[in-house]
């Protein structure tokens, strides 16, 4: 692409900067507007210089993309309602082995669970899981922060539904998810292994020795009940209690006039089925006395209709809780089958954005009941600013700039050369970290796999395998790299008993994980 006139490069580069610096810096003083604005801010600035027309600006928004994008945060949604997240926090401590066996299952289940309920969504309901499990244990929560976070990134690589670049990318690429999964999957098993010995190696020592007490102050030590929930707290009955209106009280029982054996017996012929001419009437000696023939007195007759009715509702709610916790387990079984049958559409090749809607909609009517609630946890703002980001990115690819700087590198990064890959996976680093991954994926896909189109088909879905797994794993190389990263550190900064993970803490593990995981999986990357 020629370069564009020298006004509309001048102006489309200054709408670009002003998306960059409120995409990686959200609070920045002089704009404080966050990401989402700033995307459209962006978008804005490329109509109104004139960079885009305001039909181009439509056209390039990917609905596709969001269509997908939308469909998957609302099976997350309805799963966390599922208590999917709940079971996956019950694998991380039950009968765990120690602090390194800890740190091993949540680097697992991290990745698996961002595989395919993406990244983001991993660290938000699980970060909580890891603080509690960590306090209880009295182990310091950095490894698992750490672990949590970066597993989550490399495990996303392996689906195009692990996070918002594999989403640009699968749709792009049009290669279907069954082949995606194949051809980076040992790469990232490899990698998650990988990463899991590094941290291991890191803080061996400071997984071997509990916290000193004398040095830090003891902290209570969560309940098992905290560390196995995180939304829903476990429903606990107060039978017997002053405060339920069902309920019946011993002290107030005991200040009637009769005696406790005719209450006793009242309320064992009740259950037993025996009418009340059965009656025994006891002394305060629980002596036996006649058999009553007549009806009883009108205060003993008041109690006995008591116990009646208290009788009642006890089997009521009985019926209901067992009634409701059945239709609670066929509800649960429904949502896990139609996610199943979503990731089984997925595998043979159907429509990925319709298929995700379709799945989001079953959901919705398998509910049945208004799904505002559901759908207000959505992430429209994250909607939104993918909306802003293909425009602003559109804009500067007219520019011709990307076009330009690729035509330089184009001779150093081919595909079909070991150096090449090398060079090109520096590139996608560095991108990825100064412009983020997803716009950095919308800059160079299109041109490196054309590129390595020029070699072979195979060669071309390689290139594209290979800037979703390079991508993806740069985000661990600082604690700005992805969203995930950020989600965690804010996760754990706002919990009950907060943890500040610093950026230095996160770059003195990111760089070397990243650099060896990322030259690890791109040798096991299949086409």
């Amino acid at each position: 692409m020629a370069m564009a006139p020298t006004e509309k490069l001048v102006l489309g580069c200054f709408a670009f900067a002003v998306f960059w610096v409120l995409a990686v810096f959200p609070a920045v003083p002089f704009m404080p507007i966050g990401r989402t604005a700033g995307s459209l801010l962006g978008a804005m600035l490329m109509v109104l210089f004139q960079v885009l027309t305001p039909d181009q600006a439509y056209e390039s928004i990917d609905l596709p993309i969001l269509g997908l994008l939308f469909g998957t945060m609302v099976v997350s949604v309805y799963l966390e309602r599922a208590d999917m997240f709940k079971y996956l926090g019950k694998m991380l401590s039950w009968k765990s082995q120690g602090a390194k066996d800890l740190l091993c299952r949540i680097c697992i289940i991290s990745a698996v669970s961002s595989a395919f309920f993406t990244n983001d969504t991993s660290c938000v309901v699980l970060t909580e899981f890891v603080l509690k499990i960590a306090r209880q244990q009295n182990l310091p929560p950095h490894p698992f922060l750490l672990a949590l976070a970066s597993s989550a990134n490399i495990g996303s690589a392996a689906t195009p539904i692990g996070n918002p670049q594999n989403l640009v990318i699968a749709v792009q690429s049009n290669i279907p998810f069954g082949q995606f999964l194949f051809g980076i999957v040992s790469a990232t098993v490899l990698g998650i292994f990988v990463n899991a010995f590094i941290l291991l190696s890191m803080f061996w020592k400071v997984l071997s020795v509990q916290k000193d007490d004398e040095e830090e102050p003891p902290v209570e030590l969560a309940p098992e009940e905290d560390v196995n929930s995180h939304r829903f707290s476990p429903a606990t009955m107060s039978h017997l209690t002053s405060e339920n209106p069902h309920s019946v009280n011993p002290e107030a029982m005991s200040s009637h006039s009769i005696p406790n054996a005719i209450e006793a017996n009242i309320l064992r012929s009740r259950i037993s089925g025996l009418g009340e001419n059965e009656i025994l009437k006891a002394d305060s000696n629980g002596t036996k006395l006649d058999v009553m023939d007549g009806s009883l007195p009108k205060e003993e007759n008041s109690l006995a209709n008591g116990f009646a009715k208290e009788s009642s509702n006890l089997g009521l709610e009985d019926i209901d809780e067992k009634s409701a916790k059945w239709k609670m387990i066929f509800w649960k079984a429904g949502v896990y089958i139609i996610t199943a049958g979503m990731l089984v559409s997925f595998l043979v090749e159907l429509n990925m954005s319709w298929t995700a809607i379709t799945a989001a909609m079953a959901l919705v009517v398998l509910d049945f009941k208004d799904a505002r609630p559901c759908l207000e946890k959505v992430s429209y703002s994250l909607l939104v600013f993918f909306c802003g980001m293909f425009v602003t990115v559109e804009g500067f690819n007219r520019t011709g700039i990307p076009s330009a700087i690729w035509d330089f590198m184009e001779p150093y990064a081919e595909i079909d050369r070991v150096s090449g890959v090398a060079i090109l996976a520096v590139v996608i680093v560095v991108l990825s970290n100064l412009a983020s991954n997803v716009p950095t994926v919308l800059l160079l896909g299109s041109r490196v796999a054309a590129a390595a189109a020029t070699i072979s088909p195979e060669k071309e879905k390689k290139a594209w395998l290979i800037l979703a797994w390079v991508s993806t794993v740069a985000g661990n190389l600082s604690l700005l790299g992805s969203a995930a990263n950020l989600i965690v550190c804010e996760q754990a900064r706002r919990a009950q008993h907060g943890y500040s993970l610093t950026f230095w803490a996160h770059l003195k593990f990111g760089v070397p994980s990243t650099i060896i995981v990322t030259a690890i999986g791109l040798s096991l990357i299949r086409a």
